[in-house]
């Protein structure tokens, strides 16, 4: 969460005497209703050591490496670097931000498609060993400048092709030419990664595939000498734990059956939305109010309409719909909605005034007057990092909290955050 916060410290406040996390933003709102009603950003740490557990009940066999630019709040890496997990990054920055935070070297995987001559030279200098790789250029920068690495061969997917239009891996059919240019270049491979999105309907067929081309990889690098041990399955992971297992139904079997536990493989991961989307909810406030132009239904009647401007948009936190993800609509702060209570079509647009600020299409609210706040849960994956100029604010303020049981559970397992603490 680059930006968000003033100082790289931060304070967490414990929650004791059955204080939730709905009395730390009625607090808040207080505070900003005095200050101006800016928007802010509450995070409950104990989400994400629950969400730990769960990954670690459901798929211990894949070890998470989590994926920096997804949030790159210091608490989450604190956190998910005291609870062991790996991280990949795509940056000079992100490194840095990682190494700071003590994980060894070993533990980072250095990805992205095309990488910067300074990114990889700081990767080399920092002793970080494991880069993915994906084509030919982006091996010859690579034995160039970092020629102790170890490399992991981006695999593209049908699943991961058929989301975008830009062509990210490369294929089965390429990998013998990638692997033969590596060996004659000196420069070791010892893995493969690829992508499954969460967005695909059909994931037994989708890994089925992947991990079938994985195999012949692996057999074709094994062929040509290399040490072949990490296989990366990459994201996808929604934060749902239905989700969690339906991928672990679809992987399970097929791990079997490839890369059994006697082959010596390390199976990882990349859990970003899954550990962090459900940590952070974001407060938002109504700053106008309009009635959309009156229309007619099929029997005649007239429909009410209404377009609310809220003070964050799309060039701020909301930044992940313009990527073509939506955001939710979101509840009404201090509102329980009764039986009989009118609801009417409502759309949300941030400040802008920009025809592309819009945050939610339609959803059903009740009528709202301006001052009102809105909570939008599951805001902690890419979007926070996003603050630009055309945002209302540049910096947003983030909350932290924990509960006292949350707490303690992090104590047990070895978390042991820098940060200040206060009770709430």
């Amino acid at each position: 969460m680059k930006g968000l916060t003033d100082k790289p410290d931060y304070i967490i406040e414990i929650l004791e005497g059955g204080v939730t996390l709905e009395d730390v933003i009625d607090g808040h709102i207080g505070n900003q209703t005095l200050a101006g009603k800016r928007a802010f950003v509450v995070a409950d740490l104990g989400a994400m050591m629950q969400q730990h557990v769960c990954w670690q009940s459901i798929v211990p066999q894949l070890q998470p490496y989590y994926p920096v630019k997804c949030n790159s709040s210091p608490a989450v890496i604190e956190v998910l670097a005291s609870l062991g997990l790996g991280f990949v990054c795509t940056s000079k920055t992100e490194m840095s931000l990682v190494l700071e935070h003590g994980v060894p070297p070993e533990n980072i995987i250095f990805s992205g498609v095309c990488k910067q001559l300074a990114h990889i030279k700081y990767a080399a200098k920092n002793n970080i060993q494991h880069l993915v790789c994906e084509n030919e250029a982006e091996l010859s920068k690579i034995a160039r400048l970092h020629p102790s690495s170890k490399l992991l061969l981006q695999l593209t997917t049908e699943a991961h092709a058929a989301e975008t239009s830009m062509a990210f891996g490369t294929s089965l059919k390429s990998c013998r030419h990638l692997l033969e240019a590596a060996k004659e270049l000196g420069i070791q491979v010892v893995g493969v990664t690829f992508h499954i999105p969460s967005s695909c309907q059909d994931l037994q067929q989708a890994y089925t595939h992947a991990l079938s081309d994985a195999r012949c990889v692996f057999d074709m690098g094994i062929d040509l000498g290399f040490n072949m041990r990490f296989l990366d399955i990459g994201g996808g992971f929604t934060g749902s734990e239905f989700q969690l297992k339906q991928v672990d139904s679809a992987v399970r079997p097929l791990l079997d059956a490839y890369f059994p536990p006697l082959s010596g493989v390390q199976v990882l991961a990349q859990p970003g939305t899954f550990y962090v989307a459900s940590t952070f909810t974001l407060a938002v406030n109504v700053i106008g109010k309009k009635v959309a132009p009156h229309h007619w239904d099929s029997l005649g009647q007239e429909n009410t309409e209404f377009l609310y401007y809220v003070n964050e948009g799309v060039y701020g936190p909301f930044s992940c719909k313009l990527l073509g993800n939506s955001i939710a609509a979101p509840s009404v702060h201090k509102h329980v909605l009764s039986a009989d209570e009118a609801v009417y079509p409502s759309s949300l647009w941030g400040p802008s005034l920009d025809h592309l600020d819009q945050v939610v299409e339609r959803c059903l609210l009740p009528e709202l007057s301006v001052g009102d706040w809105l909570l939008f849960s599951n805001m902690g994956a890419y979007g926070l990092d996003n603050i630009t100029c055309l945002s209302s604010s540049s910096q947003l303020p983030v909350y932290y909290t924990i509960s006292t049981s949350n707490w303690y559970e992090m104590q047990e397992a070895g978390v042991a955050l820098d940060s200040a603490v206060k009770n709430f």
